[in-house]
């Protein structure tokens, strides 16, 4: 039995279940206790602190209601505010608890059931989550522990550093839009390292048509530089020469970009080195290397994947790993009228990123997931749009991850392409 449905959330609450109703804050949280019927054991809210003594003074209050009224298991509920619940719900878990997630959407509209009042205060929720626990509206969170916590880590620093570098790209790039515009018709690319050794020397156009032509290609010279020669160095001193930027502030303006590409050199090294650590640590995954024999498929892709997912055994099938990314699909219909379905974007926003991305990556360069995208736009009974055919390819890598990571299989190219003929050989 799935232990994932309502009714099997509901039938784990027991006679001998004693629900506890926690509201989660930055450094006080407060609770409150309920059995099944929804009769409440505590007289008022406990109040207790995020520290250590204030989770022992927590379970001991559990501990203590449990042995009183005969509760053999203890079910603490919870709203996952933030990163607040990381200590309290790492303390249950090593306490031999089983927390669990309401979802905050659910507590805001249901709040209002008792005594019709939008009120909000440290009292009501408790009770509210706790009755939402009783009714099997709950989640199991999963806390990752081991390697997998660890690469959960590293990607999240990851992803962090990425969203500094594009922070930075477009500071860099308004930066030339006001002082140097004429900058990105010698470099398309603002990570150019020939423009970039030029800028920290030189970086107004005013100062490189100082250095010249001759000055610039020294600066390559003594760096050992190739692939930068005279004829680049001529065509940014003649950009420089007819630049329309902005002379205000000169000296500011040098200190900015000097700042910024300073930045930039801190971040790209720092991702480097995240990146070694991920690939070092993804190895002690079983069959990784399966995963990454895909053509298309890549460090990023399988990291953030993993990072997300976290040990596969925990899943029974593909379609919770579907509905966890947010591409679970929903259905738009009511009476006579069938709207458009759509995903459903309820889930962790970092794996649907991740998929999505991969989906992007296999399309351009993995045959077998190309032609599949073509049929899916082309077939004759319900063709799907561009981005449903891309949602429809993500939903496939999740699949095919599913079954190299969790039987441990070769990717099977001929096998994927089945999905193509299946059809015909019905139709057949």
């Amino acid at each position: 039995m799935n232990c994932n449905t309502q009714n099997a959330k509901i039938a784990s609450i027991t006679e001998k279940t004693l629900i506890v109703g926690i509201d989660v804050g930055s450094e006080t949280h407060y609770a409150r206790a309920f059995d099944w019927r929804n009769y409440e054991y505590s007289k008022k809210p406990l109040e207790f602190s995020n520290t250590e003594a204030g989770f022992q003074m927590f379970k001991a209050w559990m501990e203590e209601l449990a042995e009183k009224h005969g509760k053999d298991v203890v079910l603490p509920g919870m709203e996952p505010t933030g990163h607040y619940w990381f200590a309290l719900g790492k303390f249950l878990q090593d306490n031999g608890m089983r927390p669990v997630h309401v979802n905050p959407h659910h507590v805001k509209k249901s709040k209002e059931l008792d005594d019709n009042n939008p009120n909000k205060n440290d009292r009501k929720d408790p009770k509210t989550i706790a009755a939402l626990v009783n009714e099997g509206r709950f989640s199991y969170p999963y806390i990752p522990t081991g390697i997998y916590a660890e690469i959960r880590s590293l990607s999240n620093l990851r992803f962090q550093t990425q969203e500094e570098l594009t922070r930075l790209k477009n500071r860099i790039a308004r930066w030339f839009s006001i002082y140097f515009p004429e900058y990105k018709d010698v470099y398309g690319d603002m990570k150019a390292v020939s423009g970039r050794m030029v800028l920290k020397t030189a970086p107004l156009p005013e100062d490189i048509v100082k250095l010249g032509a001759e000055g610039v290609n020294r600066i390559w010279r003594d760096a050992k530089l190739r692939g930068a020669g005279m004829k680049r160095a001529k065509t940014l001193v003649s950009a420089a020469e007819h630049s329309v930027g902005g002379r205000e502030a000169p000296e500011v303006a040098r200190m900015e970009l000097r700042n910024l590409l300073k930045d930039m050199d801190v971040y790209e090294e720092r991702m480097e080195g995240l990146l070694e650590k991920l690939e070092e640590k993804l190895q002690e995954i079983p069959y990784i290397d399966k995963l990454m024999e895909m053509k298309g498929i890549g460090l990023v892709t399988v990291s953030g994947f993993i990072a997300e997912v976290g040990d596969i055994e925990r899943f029974e099938n593909p379609k919770q790993l579907q509905k966890l990314a947010g591409y679970a699909i929903v259905a738009n219909d009511s009476g006579k009228h069938n709207g458009e379905s759509r995903i459903s974007r309820r889930g962790r926003k970092r794996l649907r990123y991740t998929l999505y991305e991969a989906a992007i990556s296999l399309i351009g360069k993995n045959a077998e997931f190309r032609e599949i995208y073509e049929y899916y736009r082309t077939r004759k009974d319900n063709p799907l749009k561009k981005m449903q055919s891309v949602v429809a390819i993500a939903c496939k890598v999740i699949r095919v991850f599913y079954a190299i990571l969790k039987k441990g299989v070769d990717y099977d190219p001929q096998k994927l392409m089945r999905d193509i003929h299946r059809p015909q050989e019905r139709a057949a």
